[in-house]
């Protein structure tokens, strides 16, 4: 019996597995150098990461082989990426209204666009939650390009889960430094954010901010539960059970095998659980509540 037994999971991090993975980065290939980034990885990451998650043939359903993942593992529901291109998404949310959840991601170089196009899919998807990924776009975390990104999550009462610490893909760490959150959670105190990726080398900074700031949040995206930071842990366990939630990284970088392979030895105190695989995200996404 694990220690998560009966709980009815929300994972705020799944994507759909692509017949080509380079397809999902393209964003980056402006900021990436280095020859490996450019040629031969088909995931800007690949070095951090073993076993990646097969793509899929063409005759392969990604919408299935996400649900099968899902209810194997106990998974409840899933926070994917919604765009107007992203086919597979679109039909998961379409049929599977009870099984997923939309974000969007917003580049915050966009000005007013990006605003527009905000409210545009939190009107047409009923978007739960808003993400960023600030090194992705050589834009920091504080900079006045987010501001009315920030702004308008604020106003439509959505959540923001913005990328922080070191970021995987081969381009500057600058713009994801921890401390720049503390400007924006003094600014913008309704805001609620969430961390995402791992916050390192800054997990200390990132628990001293949580307890500084009600609205900020930390999620485990793109870790495999063995590489838990053991300052997340401690915190969980003590002052910080309502701040931490969980999120994996599939197909990306981490296979549900892996994940709920490792979850088990995580050592979070019992009452931690509930509140780290559900109550906090149903919480913060503004999710029903259970009956």
């Amino acid at each position: 019996m694990t220690p998560f037994a009966g709980i009815r999971i929300i994972d705020t991090m799944v994507g759909f597995p692509k017949r080509d993975r380079r397809e999902v980065y393209k964003f980056l290939a402006p900021h990436l150098r280095d020859r490996e980034s450019r040629e031969e990885f088909s995931f800007p990451a690949q070095y951090m990461f073993k076993d990646l998650p097969p793509e899929v043939e063409d005759n392969v359903d990604p919408v299935a082989v996400v649900l099968d993942n899902m209810d194997r593992f106990g998974v409840e529901r899933a926070m994917v990426g919604v765009r107007k291109d992203r086919e597979d998404a679109i039909r998961a949310l379409r049929e599977h209204p009870d099984r997923f959840i939309a974000s969007v991601e917003i580049d915050p170089s966009g000005g007013m666009d990006a605003v527009r196009y905000l409210v545009e899919m939190f009107e047409t998807y009923d978007v739960k939650a808003v993400t960023t990924f600030p090194a992705g776009y050589q834009v920091p975390i504080n900079d006045k390009r987010y501001y009315p990104i920030y702004a308008k999550c604020v106003e439509l009462d959505l959540p923001i889960f913005v990328c922080v610490g070191v970021p995987g893909p081969r381009v500057p760490l600058a713009p994801q430094k921890v401390e720049l959150i503390d400007e924006v959670c003094w600014f913008f105190p309704e805001l609620k954010l969430v961390m995402r990726h791992g916050a390192e080398p800054w997990t200390e900074l990132a628990v001293k901010l949580m307890l500084k700031w009600p609205n900020l949040y930390y999620s485990t995206s793109a870790f495999a539960p063995k590489h838990y930071p053991k300052p997340i842990i401690d915190y969980a366990n003590t002052r910080g059970a309502d701040k931490v939630i969980y999120a994996g990284y599939f197909p990306a970088g981490l296979t549900y095998d892996r994940i709920w392979g490792d979850m088990p030895g995580v050592p979070f105190a019992e009452h931690v659980w509930p509140k780290f695989l559900r109550e906090n995200a149903m919480r913060v996404l503004g999710l029903d509540t259970d009956d």
